[in-house]
């Protein structure tokens, strides 16, 4: 019994909240906001045109070894922005390629930097973006 009885006004609130939110107008969603505004988000279409792409990444163990240990040391840089803790890391017969926005040009340089010691300079190739 209690047991229908919570499934019925678990039922009734569902409806309420149902009832309530498509009466809610755009400016008081926007409202909601923390910052009171509306953050577009990032359009991964823009990455069409790389040629290589982590799909292209093989499947040798080696080359996956390398991307965990470059992937290791940028997310331990707690420094970095998210966008940088998310850059695409493409390792190709021991060369290894980072794509992908991060939030200034500091940044930038900081991954390089964190990743002298596990990839040689002519081993990196750098094609990360600045996010403005």
């Amino acid at each position: 019994m209690k047991i229908i009885r919570s499934v019925i006004v678990a039922s009734a609130a569902l409806g309420v909240v149902c009832s309530i939110s498509p009466h809610l107008s755009a400016a008081q969603m926007s409202e909601q906001t923390p910052s009171n505004q509306q953050v577009q988000p990032d359009n991964s279409k823009v990455n069409k045109h790389h040629k290589t792409t982590a799909d292209d990444q093989p499947n040798d163990s080696s080359d996956r070894a390398t991307t965990a240990k470059v992937r290791k040391a940028i997310v331990a840089d707690k420094s970095l922005s998210t966008y940088a803790h998310n850059v695409k890391i493409i390792t190709l017969n021991g060369k290894v390629t980072l794509k992908g926005p991060v939030q200034s040009d500091e940044e930038k340089q900081r991954i390089e930097s964190d990743l002298a010691e596990i990839v040689p300079a002519d081993s990196l190739t750098n094609q990360l973006t600045v996010k403005r």
